[in-house]
């Protein structure tokens, strides 16, 4: 895939995250920050410790340069490829496309089943 065409395909589908994102964030108290390069996700948490930190920030990305879409969360990094067989972001070691992953981790952030 040429960089125009993974532009072209991450672009739309970060657009279309995004509006899913913006009326879950709505329905479960989340802010949605950011625009087509990179979306970001704030959860207010209460620190329970001091030092500890009071935001949780899910950071969803394109790298171009890898043609990938990679999402930062949960101490870990998501590092999704397009399959052309499925037309879609893939998670490679789980088959999971790129709703499917961000429905499994608000799962995990928020505690309570997230479809996205």
């Amino acid at each position: 895939m040429d960089e125009q065409d993974f532009r072209k395909k991450s672009d739309a589908e970060l657009e279309s995250l995004k509006k899913r994102l913006l009326e879950l964030g709505d329905e479960h108290g989340f802010e949605v920050e950011g625009s087509g390069e990179r979306l970001e996700l704030l959860f207010e948490g209460g620190a329970t410790q001091p030092g500890e930190p009071e935001e949780v920030r899910f950071v969803i990305s394109p790298n171009t340069a890898a043609r990938q879409i990679w999402i930062s969360a949960l101490d870990t990094s998501f590092k999704l490829a397009w399959s052309q067989t499925d037309g879609a972001f893939k998670l490679e070691k789980t088959d999971e496309n790129l709703r499917e992953v961000m429905g499994r981790i608000l799962t995990q952030q928020l505690g309570r089943g997230i479809t996205v």
